[in-house]
Protein backbone atom coordinates (compact mmCIF):
# COMPACT_ATOMS: atom_id res chain seq x y z
CA UNK A 1 0.00 0.00 0.00
CA UNK A 2 2.82 2.34 0.92
CA UNK A 3 4.50 1.59 -2.41
CA UNK A 4 1.30 2.50 -4.28
CA UNK A 5 1.06 5.85 -2.42
CA UNK A 6 4.65 6.67 -3.28
CA UNK A 7 4.05 5.77 -6.93
CA UNK A 8 0.96 8.01 -7.07
CA UNK A 9 2.80 10.96 -5.49
CA UNK A 10 5.73 10.49 -7.83
CA UNK A 11 3.38 10.35 -10.81
CA UNK A 12 1.68 13.60 -9.78
CA UNK A 13 5.06 15.27 -9.31
CA UNK A 14 6.27 14.20 -12.72
CA UNK A 15 3.01 15.27 -14.37
CA UNK A 16 3.20 18.72 -12.78
CA UNK A 17 6.80 19.05 -13.85
CA UNK A 18 5.96 18.11 -17.42
CA UNK A 19 2.99 20.48 -17.41
CA UNK A 20 5.24 23.31 -16.28
CA UNK A 21 7.70 22.59 -19.09
CA UNK A 22 4.89 22.58 -21.62
CA UNK A 23 3.64 25.91 -20.30
CA UNK A 24 7.09 27.43 -20.71
CA UNK A 25 7.36 25.92 -24.17
CA UNK A 26 4.17 27.66 -25.24
CA UNK A 27 6.07 30.88 -25.87
CA UNK A 28 5.92 31.64 -29.57
CA UNK A 29 9.22 32.97 -30.88
CA UNK A 30 9.18 35.56 -33.65
CA UNK A 31 10.67 34.43 -36.95
CA UNK A 32 12.02 36.05 -40.11
CA UNK A 33 13.17 39.37 -38.67
CA UNK A 34 14.98 40.46 -41.84
CA UNK A 35 12.08 39.50 -44.09
CA UNK A 36 9.48 41.23 -41.91
CA UNK A 37 11.36 44.44 -41.14
CA UNK A 38 12.76 45.27 -44.55
CA UNK A 39 11.94 48.95 -45.03
CA UNK A 40 14.91 50.33 -46.96
CA UNK A 41 16.47 53.77 -46.57
CA UNK A 42 14.26 55.36 -49.23
CA UNK A 43 11.14 54.63 -47.19
CA UNK A 44 12.70 55.96 -44.01
CA UNK A 45 13.74 59.14 -45.81
CA UNK A 46 10.20 59.52 -47.13
CA UNK A 47 8.77 59.59 -43.62
CA UNK A 48 11.66 61.64 -42.28
CA UNK A 49 11.28 64.40 -44.85
CA UNK A 50 7.52 64.52 -44.33
CA UNK A 51 7.55 64.87 -40.56
CA UNK A 52 11.07 65.96 -39.69
CA UNK A 53 13.08 69.13 -39.26
CA UNK A 54 15.72 70.46 -41.59
CA UNK A 55 19.13 68.91 -40.81
CA UNK A 56 21.12 70.99 -38.32
CA UNK A 57 24.83 71.67 -38.28
CA UNK A 58 25.67 71.55 -34.58
CA UNK A 59 24.38 70.81 -31.09
CA UNK A 60 24.15 74.53 -30.30
CA UNK A 61 21.90 75.04 -33.30
CA UNK A 62 19.78 72.07 -32.24
CA UNK A 63 19.25 73.43 -28.73
CA UNK A 64 17.79 76.64 -30.16
CA UNK A 65 15.01 74.71 -31.91
CA UNK A 66 12.56 74.74 -29.02
CA UNK A 67 9.12 73.49 -29.98
CA UNK A 68 10.37 71.68 -33.06
CA UNK A 69 12.17 68.93 -31.17
CA UNK A 70 11.90 67.46 -27.67
CA UNK A 71 14.69 66.07 -25.52
CA UNK A 72 14.17 62.45 -24.51
CA UNK A 73 15.45 61.05 -21.22
CA UNK A 74 15.35 57.67 -19.55
CA UNK A 75 11.93 57.04 -18.01
CA UNK A 76 9.57 54.22 -17.05
CA UNK A 77 8.98 53.32 -20.70
CA UNK A 78 12.50 53.32 -22.13
CA UNK A 79 16.18 53.76 -21.34
CA UNK A 80 18.33 56.22 -23.29
CA UNK A 81 21.77 54.71 -23.79
CA UNK A 82 25.03 56.62 -23.51
CA UNK A 83 24.96 58.32 -26.91
CA UNK A 84 28.29 58.83 -28.67
CA UNK A 85 27.31 60.01 -32.16
CA UNK A 86 23.81 61.42 -31.74
CA UNK A 87 21.77 63.77 -29.57
CA UNK A 88 18.68 62.79 -27.51
CA UNK A 89 16.15 64.84 -29.47
CA UNK A 90 13.14 63.87 -31.58
CA UNK A 91 10.21 65.64 -33.20
CA UNK A 92 7.03 65.34 -31.07
CA UNK A 93 5.48 62.78 -33.44
CA UNK A 94 8.49 60.49 -33.05
CA UNK A 95 8.45 60.94 -29.26
CA UNK A 96 4.87 59.68 -29.27
CA UNK A 97 5.91 56.64 -31.31
CA UNK A 98 8.79 55.86 -28.95
CA UNK A 99 6.46 56.09 -25.96
CA UNK A 100 3.97 53.76 -27.65
CA UNK A 101 6.70 51.20 -28.32
CA UNK A 102 7.90 51.34 -24.72
CA UNK A 103 4.37 51.14 -23.31
CA UNK A 104 3.29 48.28 -25.57
CA UNK A 105 6.49 46.38 -24.81
CA UNK A 106 5.92 46.72 -21.07
CA UNK A 107 2.27 45.66 -21.35
CA UNK A 108 3.14 42.69 -23.59
CA UNK A 109 5.70 41.42 -21.10
CA UNK A 110 3.11 41.62 -18.34
CA UNK A 111 0.49 39.82 -20.45
CA UNK A 112 2.94 37.00 -21.14
CA UNK A 113 3.95 36.72 -17.46
CA UNK A 114 7.52 37.72 -18.27
CA UNK A 115 9.76 39.80 -15.99
CA UNK A 116 9.87 43.57 -16.31
CA UNK A 117 12.37 45.13 -18.73
CA UNK A 118 12.68 48.39 -20.65
CA UNK A 119 13.80 48.93 -24.23
CA UNK A 120 17.11 50.75 -24.81
CA UNK A 121 17.39 53.62 -27.30
CA UNK A 122 20.88 53.53 -28.82
CA UNK A 123 20.85 56.29 -31.46
CA UNK A 124 18.70 59.34 -32.05
CA UNK A 125 19.19 62.65 -33.90
CA UNK A 126 22.47 63.27 -35.70
CA UNK A 127 23.81 66.71 -36.51
CA UNK A 128 26.10 67.36 -39.46
CA UNK A 129 28.99 67.37 -36.98
CA UNK A 130 28.09 63.97 -35.55
CA UNK A 131 27.61 62.48 -39.03
CA UNK A 132 31.13 63.57 -40.01
CA UNK A 133 32.60 62.09 -36.82
CA UNK A 134 30.69 58.85 -37.30
CA UNK A 135 31.85 58.50 -40.90
CA UNK A 136 35.47 58.92 -39.81
CA UNK A 137 34.99 56.02 -37.42
CA UNK A 138 32.80 53.92 -39.72
CA UNK A 139 33.26 54.44 -43.47
CA UNK A 140 30.09 52.41 -44.10
CA UNK A 141 27.93 54.90 -42.20
CA UNK A 142 25.48 56.60 -44.54
CA UNK A 143 25.75 60.34 -45.14
CA UNK A 144 22.12 60.22 -46.29
CA UNK A 145 20.53 59.02 -43.06
CA UNK A 146 17.02 59.59 -41.73
CA UNK A 147 18.60 60.23 -38.32
CA UNK A 148 19.33 63.86 -39.30
CA UNK A 149 15.62 64.75 -39.42
CA UNK A 150 14.73 63.97 -35.79
CA UNK A 151 12.18 61.36 -36.85
CA UNK A 152 14.33 58.28 -36.46
CA UNK A 153 15.80 56.29 -33.60
CA UNK A 154 17.41 52.90 -33.02
CA UNK A 155 16.23 50.44 -30.37
CA UNK A 156 18.53 47.61 -29.29
CA UNK A 157 17.36 44.03 -29.62
CA UNK A 158 20.51 42.46 -28.18
CA UNK A 159 20.13 43.98 -24.72
CA UNK A 160 17.38 45.35 -22.49
CA UNK A 161 17.22 47.21 -19.18
CA UNK A 162 16.08 44.95 -16.34
CA UNK A 163 13.71 46.80 -14.03
CA UNK A 164 12.21 44.20 -11.72
CA UNK A 165 12.63 40.78 -10.17
CA UNK A 166 13.26 37.67 -12.20
CA UNK A 167 14.95 37.30 -15.54
CA UNK A 168 14.31 35.73 -18.92
CA UNK A 169 16.27 34.93 -22.04
CA UNK A 170 17.08 37.73 -24.44
CA UNK A 171 15.48 35.93 -27.40
CA UNK A 172 12.08 36.13 -25.70
CA UNK A 173 12.47 39.86 -25.12
CA UNK A 174 13.55 40.33 -28.72
CA UNK A 175 10.49 38.39 -29.90
CA UNK A 176 8.12 40.50 -27.81
CA UNK A 177 9.69 43.71 -29.12
CA UNK A 178 9.38 42.44 -32.69
CA UNK A 179 5.67 41.71 -32.17
CA UNK A 180 5.15 45.23 -30.85
CA UNK A 181 6.94 46.76 -33.83
CA UNK A 182 5.11 44.54 -36.29
CA UNK A 183 1.74 45.72 -34.93
CA UNK A 184 2.73 49.39 -35.17
CA UNK A 185 4.17 48.88 -38.64
CA UNK A 186 0.95 47.17 -39.81
CA UNK A 187 -0.96 50.14 -38.40
CA UNK A 188 1.22 52.39 -40.60
CA UNK A 189 2.73 54.14 -37.61
CA UNK A 190 6.34 53.52 -38.56
CA UNK A 191 8.94 52.13 -40.91
CA UNK A 192 11.28 49.51 -39.46
CA UNK A 193 14.58 48.05 -40.62
CA UNK A 194 16.20 45.07 -38.90
CA UNK A 195 19.89 45.96 -38.50
CA UNK A 196 21.66 42.65 -37.94
CA UNK A 197 25.23 43.95 -37.57
CA UNK A 198 24.24 46.89 -35.36
CA UNK A 199 22.04 44.76 -33.10
CA UNK A 200 19.08 47.12 -33.34
CA UNK A 201 15.80 48.01 -35.01
CA UNK A 202 16.06 51.21 -37.09
CA UNK A 203 12.71 53.00 -36.72
CA UNK A 204 11.21 56.06 -38.42
CA UNK A 205 7.83 57.61 -37.65
CA UNK A 206 5.30 57.87 -40.48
Amino acid sequence: MQIIKIAVILGIFLWCGCSGDKKNDRFSYFRNYSRTFNDLNDRHLQGARKWGIQPVGSVNELKRMKGQVEEIRSCRLYEVDELTHSQPYLVPRAVGLLQAIGRNFRDSLSAKDLPSYRIIVTSVLRTDESVKKLRKRNINASANSAHVFGTTFDVAYARFKKTGFGKTENDKLKSVLAEVLQDLRKAKQCYVRYEYKQGCFHITVR
